[in-house]
Parts: structure tokens; sequence; C-alpha cells
């Protein structure tokens, strides 16, 4: 039960949840980033190129027979992989860009500086006094 109880303690500790809430928000990212290429930027472009569509794109190793499919090199697919790779990747580099922007500037405002105490206000009031004689 010792080992059980200290999974447990290990899987709520907030650093695992963070994590386990970031994958899934990537993978539902990912999806969306896979269907904006694949359904809106690839499209333009193999229309720019002729009419050509990338996901389509492959290089025939073995003829296909009866009992068996063609064996297929599809290097199409292969480059509206790295298209998406590429948006993510451009994706998290901006959000991360913007998150160390927000943290540099609360770390550049100046502290306001504390307001004197009772004993100082009355020191400078005394200073004051004894300059003017």
């Amino acid at each position: 039960m010792g080992m059980l109880k200290e999974f447990k303690t290990f899987a709520m500790k907030g650093n695992v949840m963070d994590m386990a809430i970031g994958i899934i928000i990537g993978a539902a990212f990912g999806k969306i980033v896979s269907s904006l290429v694949g359904d809106v930027i690839m499209p333009p472009i193999g229309l720019l190129l002729g009419g050509v569509d990338f996901s389509t794109l492959a290089i025939t190793i073995k003829q296909g027979t009866e009992g068996s499919e063609p064996v297929l090199l599809k290097y199409g697919v292969f480059i509206n992989t790295i298209i998406d790779f590429i948006i993510i990747a451009f994706s998290i580099f901006i959000v991360v860009k913007w998150i160390n922007k927000m943290k540099k500037k609360e770390v550049e405002k100046p502290a306001e500086p504390p307001k004197p105490t009772k004993e100082e206000v009355l020191l400078t009031e005394i200073r004051d006094e004894l300059r003017k004689k």
C-alpha cells in the first residue's frame, strides 16, 4: 500500500498535473495546426504549383498485386508534416516570447519606494526646523 500512496502523492503534484494539461492542450493544438496546413495552407500552395495535392505525392516502390497493396514512399505527407512542425514550432516560439516579454515588464516595473515611517517624518521636520535656525 505504501507504493500506491507514494504514486498518488507524485501524480497529484502540481507539476505533473500541469504537464498533463499541457500535453492534452498540445495534442488538440496539433490537430488544429494539421487541419490548418492540410485544409487551408496546402491547397493554395498546390494550386500555385499547378494543382498539386501534396498529400497524394508518392513514389511507387513496388506495384500492388491482387493479394497485396502497392508499397509507396509518401513524400507528400512528409512535406505536410514538416510544414505542420514549422507552424507549431513558430507558434510556440511566439507564445514563449510573449510570456518572457510579460515577465520582463513585471521585473522592470520599479517598486514603489516605501512610505516614510512616522518617526522618519518627525525627524525630517526636526531637521528642517534646525536648518532654519
